[in-house]
Protein backbone atom coordinates (compact mmCIF):
# COMPACT_ATOMS: atom_id res chain seq x y z
CA UNK A 1 0.00 0.00 0.00
CA UNK A 2 1.78 3.65 -0.97
CA UNK A 3 1.65 5.86 1.75
CA UNK A 4 0.07 9.96 0.11
CA UNK A 5 2.65 12.00 -0.32
CA UNK A 6 2.44 15.56 0.65
CA UNK A 7 4.32 18.79 -1.07
CA UNK A 8 6.63 21.18 1.08
CA UNK A 9 7.04 24.81 -0.82
CA UNK A 10 9.90 26.50 1.50
CA UNK A 11 12.21 29.71 0.42
CA UNK A 12 15.06 29.77 2.03
CA UNK A 13 18.17 31.68 1.24
CA UNK A 14 20.55 30.70 -1.83
CA UNK A 15 23.82 30.23 -0.11
CA UNK A 16 22.64 28.62 3.01
CA UNK A 17 20.66 25.79 -0.16
CA UNK A 18 23.98 25.46 -1.91
CA UNK A 19 26.02 24.93 1.14
CA UNK A 20 23.51 22.34 2.64
CA UNK A 21 23.30 20.71 -0.61
CA UNK A 22 26.96 20.51 -0.63
CA UNK A 23 27.29 18.97 2.96
CA UNK A 24 24.47 16.44 2.49
CA UNK A 25 25.67 15.14 -1.44
CA UNK A 26 28.96 14.46 0.41
CA UNK A 27 26.53 12.25 2.57
CA UNK A 28 24.52 10.58 -0.02
CA UNK A 29 21.52 12.36 0.88
CA UNK A 30 18.91 14.82 -0.79
CA UNK A 31 17.49 17.32 0.04
CA UNK A 32 13.58 15.64 0.39
CA UNK A 33 15.44 12.62 2.20
CA UNK A 34 16.82 15.10 4.89
CA UNK A 35 13.81 16.90 5.25
CA UNK A 36 11.82 14.23 5.72
CA UNK A 37 14.16 13.10 8.39
CA UNK A 38 13.89 16.32 9.98
CA UNK A 39 10.19 15.90 10.07
CA UNK A 40 10.41 12.32 11.64
CA UNK A 41 13.25 13.43 14.52
CA UNK A 42 10.71 16.14 15.48
CA UNK A 43 7.80 13.75 15.86
CA UNK A 44 9.79 11.22 17.33
CA UNK A 45 11.07 14.00 19.80
CA UNK A 46 7.79 16.03 20.49
CA UNK A 47 10.23 19.21 20.02
CA UNK A 48 12.99 20.24 17.58
CA UNK A 49 15.74 18.16 16.95
CA UNK A 50 18.34 21.06 18.89
CA UNK A 51 17.72 23.95 21.06
CA UNK A 52 17.42 27.08 19.48
CA UNK A 53 19.06 30.08 21.03
CA UNK A 54 18.44 33.83 21.15
CA UNK A 55 21.52 35.73 19.09
CA UNK A 56 24.02 37.79 21.89
CA UNK A 57 23.33 41.80 22.31
CA UNK A 58 25.99 43.62 21.32
CA UNK A 59 27.13 44.25 24.77
CA UNK A 60 27.04 40.26 25.12
CA UNK A 61 29.23 39.44 22.17
CA UNK A 62 31.87 42.39 23.30
CA UNK A 63 31.81 40.63 26.35
CA UNK A 64 32.03 37.60 25.17
CA UNK A 65 35.14 38.69 22.46
CA UNK A 66 36.52 40.71 25.39
CA UNK A 67 36.36 36.91 27.59
CA UNK A 68 38.56 35.38 24.24
CA UNK A 69 40.97 37.63 23.90
CA UNK A 70 42.17 37.31 27.45
CA UNK A 71 41.51 41.21 28.33
CA UNK A 72 40.36 41.81 31.71
CA UNK A 73 36.89 42.69 32.54
CA UNK A 74 36.51 46.48 33.62
CA UNK A 75 32.90 48.10 33.81
CA UNK A 76 31.89 49.86 31.32
CA UNK A 77 30.87 53.75 31.33
CA UNK A 78 28.13 55.30 29.66
CA UNK A 79 27.43 58.64 28.22
CA UNK A 80 24.26 60.52 29.16
CA UNK A 81 22.55 59.00 26.33
CA UNK A 82 23.03 55.40 27.47
CA UNK A 83 26.26 54.40 24.73
CA UNK A 84 28.56 52.66 26.10
CA UNK A 85 32.49 53.91 25.61
CA UNK A 86 35.80 52.64 26.75
CA UNK A 87 37.60 55.67 27.73
CA UNK A 88 41.75 55.67 25.68
CA UNK A 89 43.64 56.88 28.98
CA UNK A 90 41.86 54.09 31.63
CA UNK A 91 41.74 51.21 29.41
CA UNK A 92 44.08 51.84 26.34
CA UNK A 93 43.96 47.82 25.36
CA UNK A 94 40.69 47.36 24.91
CA UNK A 95 40.22 51.24 23.19
CA UNK A 96 43.05 49.83 20.77
CA UNK A 97 41.34 46.36 20.40
CA UNK A 98 37.66 48.29 19.82
CA UNK A 99 39.28 50.20 17.15
CA UNK A 100 41.71 47.86 15.55
CA UNK A 101 40.06 44.04 16.63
Amino acid sequence: MATAKAYLNVKIDKGVKETAAQILESMGIDHTTAISMFYRQIIKERRLPFQPEAALTLDEQLIEAIRKKNIPEVRLESDESGNLYVDKEKHPEIYDWLING
